[in-house]
């Protein structure tokens, strides 16, 4: 994982709880419309990877456990994890491109109903991905997946292709540096990756006319389950965002200019609305900024929420970082992760940090974007995430115009009952985060996710609701007033 030069050690700090009496009359804790449906109050969990579904990519009873436990704290939303679109292989991801996977998704959303009283509203986040390999053997990529060219045996002095192949082994690493492109040598040294500008691939090329129905059906079927809404994944890695990128080079109307490179996002966005009820909220995860060299910045992504407001999104939630472009070099036989670079830790700073430290990174970049919303004479929500672990520092969020709704992962990972601990006057009960990233440890290694803080809490070995290992409980312990 990227470790920043400084090194400097952040504690969370509970900061002073409310009583009751205060919470009852905090910003935190009153009613926002999204649109058609109504948050009864403005705490949200984002979408997080538990690596709880079946690896055909259905709803497991783990999932539902999950979620569920979430559903225990009351937020007034729960956002279901990148769940996705296309009937493809994804391992143990949620998946949600076929009608099959309908009658699970019902289950879980019953589920959560049940688990908050009714008062929590569940959302489905929607993605799509392109393929990624794993990091090859040097052997093995020069014998099978490198496809030679004139370059090729312009370096090598040979015209035979085994012969190429054969040379281009005997080189050292430096040589075969230099006679390999950009994307041969990352396809050796990271494994191979689309992006969305290799339109030399016919299925890259037709992405702006497949994808606006992929996710329209999908969002569909998530209706057809009983969600109460819609989140288009359009941040961190994965194809939406690469959409939205300024490392979008397309030369199809879909890449280049700002203008352009919202047109794709903008077509999903029409289509899903299209194709359900007015009674969905419908609205999209994005990058207040991209954090990698020649990336979207804050005002790129000021133009595109103003213009997803435009448009009638109805909230906008922003995160940042988490990209492919400055990931570390996987092990062979792995695939690149996109929060191991500095992108990465923008997205989930750890409480060893730089002198920005781990709290808050996202705040200036999401009140500069909720100001262009505002200067568009729209009042679209805005959603913000990072670091937020108290009370004070999320209504403080809200006062400061630095959101609309506040966004709490690995606290709320941490303490599924904090928000409800709070809005009863037991903040002081309140398990704080400590943002040693253990939980993402676990995501990066595609295990299930748990928290350090909780996870070995009357754990008895091989019982229901442990881990696969039988190490680790899967959910927090549950929490009597």
């Amino acid at each position: 994982m990227f470790k920043p030069a400084e090194r400097i050690v952040f504690r969370p700090e509970p900061g002073r709880w409310p009583s009751a009496e205060e919470a009852a009359g905090a910003r935190l804790f009153s009613p926002l419309s999204l649109g058609p449906l109504t948050l009864s109050q403005r705490t949200w969990v984002p979408a997080m990877v538990p690596w709880r579904a079946t690896p055909e990519g259905e709803v497991t009873q783990d999932v539902i456990d999950w979620y569920a436990r979430f559903a225990e704290g009351r937020p007034g939303a729960i956002v279901i994890e990148a769940t996705g679109i296309r009937d493809v292989p994804s391992g143990p991801l949620l998946r949600i491109g076929d009608d099959r996977f309908i009658p699970g998704l019902a289950r879980l959303v019953e589920a959560v109903r049940e688990a908050s009283g009714g008062e929590t509203r569940l959302l489905i986040q929607l993605i799509d991905f392109l393929s990624i390999k794993r990091r090859p053997a040097r052997g093995a990529f020069l014998e099978r997946f490198l496809i030679v060219t004139d370059r090729h045996r312009a370096a090598t002095g040979q015209s035979d292709d085994a012969a190429v192949r054969a040379a281009l082994a005997a080189m050292p690493d430096e040589d075969l540096h230099a006679a390999l492109t950009p994307r041969e040598r990352e396809s050796l040294t990271h494994g191979f990756r689309e992006r969305v500008i290799d339109t030399d691939r016919p299925h890259i090329a037709e992405l702006p006319q497949v994808l606006p129905t992929l996710f329209a059906d999908a969002a569909a079927r998530a209706e057809a389950a009983g969600f109460d809404g819609i989140e288009l994944h359009y941040a961190h890695a994965y194809t939406m965002a690469s959409f939205l990128s300024a490392l979008n080079t397309r030369g199809d109307g879909y890449g280049g200019a700002r203008e352009n490179r919202v047109r794709l996002p903008l077509e999903v966005y029409r289509a899903v609305r299209a194709q359900v009820s007015p009674n969905l909220a419908v609205g999209c995860r994005m990058l207040a900024e991209d954090c990698v060299a020649g990336g979207s910045t804050v005002a790129d992504a000021a133009f595109f929420a103003a213009e997803f407001a435009r448009a009638g999104m109805d909230f906008v939630s922003l995160s940042r970082g988490g990209k492919f472009e400055d990931a570390l070099q996987p092990k062979v036989g792995e695939a690149a992760y996109p929060y191991t670079g500095p992108s990465g830790y923008e997205c989930m700073p750890a409480y060893i940090s730089d002198a920005r430290g781990p709290f808050g990174r996202n705040l200036a970049a999401a009140a500069t974007i909720r100001a262009a919303i505002r200067a568009a004479g729209l009042e679209t929500p805005v959603v913000t995430a990072g670091g937020v672990h108290n009370f004070a520092m999320a209504e403080a969020m809200l006062e400061n115009g630095e959101a609309d709704i506040v966004a709490s992962a690995r606290q709320s990972l941490a303490d599924p009952d904090w928000f409800r601990k709070v809005r009863l006057g037991h903040g002081d009960a309140v398990r704080l985060c400590e943002f040693s990233n253990y939980c993402e440890g676990l995501d990066q290694k595609h295990k299930q996710v748990t928290c350090k803080l909780w996870d070995r809490i009357g754990v008895t070995r091989d019982a229901p609701g442990t881990s696969a290992d039988g190490k680790r409980r899967l959910t927090a312990p549950v929490w009597e007033v």
